[in-house]
């Protein structure tokens, strides 16, 4: 699988988990923030760089639920693959 497929089936991952009615509104809005991010035409290392800066901000979230902070581990542990 090359870098960017995985970059899109990433940002098909942070869609739904962005559809999710129980996440919260701050959340859904870097979900989209990181997808878009995802989409840049730049360099792939640029853009996981990027993406998971801002999700890092998203897992220091106190009102996010542990359900759905282990979805977005696991998106980051999927990006890091990438680097």
């Amino acid at each position: 699988m090359t870098t960017e497929e995985l970059i899109n089936d990433i940002i098909t991952v942070l869609v739904e988990l962005g559809s999710d009615t129980s996440i919260p509104r701050n959340v859904k809005l870097k979900l989209t923030t990181v997808a878009t991010i995802l989409r840049e035409p730049a360099e792939p290392s640029i853009k996981v760089d990027k993406a998971l800066q801002e999700l890092e901000e998203v897992t220091d979230d106190n009102n996010l639920q542990p359900h759905v902070r282990t979805q977005i581990w696991n998106i980051v542990s999927m990006l890091e693959k990438t680097a």
